[in-house]
């Protein structure tokens, strides 16, 4: 299926703006409302279901036995015609 892109930013931002930023987001998820991402000119609001497909993915890139570049994504994906999933709880420590 060909991928759309709504939304994309990248800026280097500090750990605690990154934090503040996440927490926002998980604010709006708790309240049931509408999130609206704005980064310049561009901007979209989604409104994520009560329940969503939530991916983790740690990933190391580069040649094996070097220094590469080191992510971790958080993705929550749902089908816009409705539709649950998902592999059960995820925990933090």
């Amino acid at each position: 299926m060909p991928e759309e892109i709504l939304f994309e930013s990248e800026s280097v931002q500090t750990r605690e703006a990154v934090a503040q930023y996440l927490r926002r987001v998980a604010d709006n998820l708790d309240a049931g409302g509408e999130i609206t991402f704005s980064a310049g000119d561009q901007s979209v609001t989604m409104d994520p279901p009560a329940s969503v497909e939530f991916e983790v993915k740690v990933e190391r890139e580069g040649p094996a036995g070097a220094a590469g570049e080191l992510s971790i994504e958080l993705e929550l994906e749902w089908d816009e015609n409705g539709g649950e999933g998902g592999d059960g709880p995820l925990e933090i420590e």
